[in-house]
């Protein structure tokens, strides 16, 4: 029991000094111990060595900071890396994605809750392949960095409150129904277009005020959302349920599946959302979302 209090201790001692230096001496003398000994007990304790249950702990805790529009080069030395390339191959090695394609994905996300709560649902996703496929809709402009959240969430009001998808259905003629919703990034300014569309033969029947993108082929880890009436509504100003599984989703594949699973982030390919009929039901909705993955190097 002495050995379990001095263990949790010692690890609210990291927590709160992880942006400090710390050594194995330091860590075991404020334990009451000796280095040799110390090590030894944490490491049986918590199934790993000391030092890399604190670069661990670091690279855990400075996601936060990198959904609070710090750079990643001051992230990476707050954390103690030396430079951002080196922070950036640690934090992919150790959650299968980059630092930049979890700030794109986990964008407006309330950093206190990090840590998902999708009511003890696990999800296992079905790995499939798809072909290169083509989508035709509407678009916005936005930010990466800053609006991107709420840009995308006043699209859909305007989306619906204009009825663009009657619109785009009527123009298109798509061969099946369902709604692609993707963002394409660029790297070089942090600006995007969000485009939801349909997937289409061809692009001869879009006109002018429609944006066009080739999804490449790629292998898809796809993840249906819970139904929404098994999940307990965010404290939102629209509570909407439904929109709250989909966050939920998001928060579940890069904060936990990620980091367990045997696959990293494609960051060549694209994710998209797909909304088809499953998702028009008020009570038990659910939807599709791609995530482009590939093996992790052993």
């Amino acid at each position: 029991m002495k050995y379990c209090k001095t263990i949790e201790q010692s690890i609210h001692f990291i927590e709160r000094n992880i942006k400090e230096e710390l050594t194995a001496e330091q860590i075991s003398q404020q334990a009451g111990y000796s280095v040799f000994h110390f090590c030894r007990i944490f490491a049986v304790s918590q199934g790993i060595p000391l030092m890399e249950f604190v670069r661990k702990k670091r690279l855990l805790l400075s996601r936060a900071d990198l959904l609070i529009s710090k750079k990643i080069i001051e992230v990476a030395l707050d954390y103690g890396f030396e430079t951002a390339s080196g922070y950036s191959k640690a934090f992919r090695k150790e959650f299968g994605y980059s630092p930049t394609t979890y700030i794109s994905r986990m964008s407006g996300c309330d950093v206190k809750e990090i840590i998902t709560n999708i009511g003890g649902i696990i999800m296992k996703p079905v790995i499939t392949k798809k072909t290169a496929f083509l989508v035709a809709g509407y678009g916005i402009n936005t930010s990466i960095a800053e609006n991107y959240t709420k840009d995308i969430a006043a699209y859909w009001d305007t989306y619906n409150g204009e009825n663009l998808e009657s619109k785009m259905y009527q123009q298109l003629n798509p061969p099946k129904h369902g709604e692609v919703g993707i963002c394409v990034p660029n790297v070089e300014n942090g600006s995007a277009v969000y485009l939801l569309g349909v997937i289409v033969d061809d692009f001869e029947k879009v006109t002018p005020d429609m944006t066009t993108i080739t999804v490449p082929e790629a292998e898809y880890a796809v993840f249906t959302t819970p139904p929404a009436n098994e999940i307990l509504a965010a404290q939102t100003d629209d509570n909407d349920p439904f929109s709250t599984a989909i966050k939920q989703t998001w928060n579940y594949i890069f904060n936990e599946w990620f980091p367990a699973s045997n696959y990293e982030f494609d960051e060549t390919k694209m994710d998209f959302e797909f909304y088809d009929e499953r998702c028009h039901n008020t009570e038990d909705a659910v939807m599709e979302i791609y995530v482009p993955v590939i093996r992790k190097s052993i």
